[in-house]
């Protein structure tokens, strides 16, 4: 069975700000930030996308009311390695499960999720229809249901090719990685990861935060979330989710899960809100983190 550590409580009965820990059903431990009043009646539950952690909803948290429950996804910021084999968005939406199983056992729920966030939410949905009897809303952040095999970021022709074949041979030598701390050197990575998940003007604040949010993710989990978001094809399991209300936010430059993504999921749920920001790019929960959290708020 899942276990958890208790929160400390404050005397207004919230827990305090501060990180606690919480171990899945294969033994795994999750580092887990739970604040707010626990005897709320609405839940915020924000998931983070790939190579990422909680910190990249810092933003978004700090203009939520209420509780707001974060947590580092196996192998990603200060949650430990996944196992060999639980790399996957199917084990993620288990863990989210049983996280709120233990968490938020009772009351009414709003799950956001960023790029493999939204994915893990779409897997809960497949995996665990019933949760989503108490879910208030949901808001699908930078993300897709399918069909990111073999993505050349837009990049065309040879230079695609010559990216889809440079990324194989980085993951191999990734994959080989014992120590984390390999990964630390992320200044070098900051004008990399600005084209890929930045828009139009980025702040060299977020994408700093970003390149340290990758150097703490574990070599080998990183990989191995890698196949699976290949796999990743969740159309159909959108149907569970056809009844709750949704917001589907989307930037015109984003190039890991491009605006044709966006547009899939909103003609999935007739009743979605789609939002387009101009100039944006992946990273949403930074670069328009004001109308992130207005449109969380709005769901609660």
């Amino acid at each position: 069975m899942a276990s958890v550590v208790p929160a400390r409580m404050s005397r207004a009965g919230a827990p305090s700000d501060v990180d606690h820990r919480f171990v899945t059903s294969d033994g795994t431990a999750l580092h887990v930030v739970d604040t707010g009043p626990v005897d709320a009646a609405l839940t915020s539950v924000l998931l983070h996308g790939w190579t990422l952690d909680h910190t990249s909803w810092d933003l978004v948290a700090a203009g939520l009311p209420g509780r707001v429950l974060r947590y580092d996804h196996r192998g990603h910021g200060r949650s430990a390695p996944a196992p060999v084999g639980t790399a996957t968005i199917e084990r993620c939406a288990d863990d989210l499960a049983e996280l709120i199983a233990a968490r938020v056992p009772t009351g009414r729920i709003v799950l956001a999720g960023h790029s493999m966030g939204g994915m893990t939410i779409m897997a809960l949905a497949e995996q665990h229809p019933s949760l989503l009897d108490r879910v208030a809303g949901v808001a699908l952040v930078a993300t897709s249901s399918g069909e990111l095999a073999g993505s050349t970021l837009g990049l065309p022709g040879a230079a695609g090719r010559a990216f889809l074949a440079g990324e194989k041979l980085v993951n191999r030598r990734i994959a080989r990685f014992r120590r984390p701390e390999l990964l630390k050197r992320t200044e070098v990575a900051r004008p990399g990861l600005r084209w890929l998940l930045f828009g139009r003007r980025p702040s060299w604040r977020h994408v700093a935060l970003t390149a340290a949010m990758v150097g703490r993710c574990h070599p080998v989990s990183m990989v191995g979330f890698r196949d699976s978001l290949n796999d990743h094809d969740r159309r159909k399991a959108l149907a569970e989710l056809a009844g709750v209300p949704s917001v589907v936010l989307a930037g015109t430059e984003d190039r890991l899960t491009p605006l044709r993504h966006a547009r899939v999921l909103a003609d999935e749920l007739p009743h979605a809100e789609l939002t387009i920001y101009p100039g944006a790019g992946h990273m949403l929960p930074l670069e328009r983190a004001g109308e992130v959290a207005a449109h969380v708020r709005a769901l609660l």
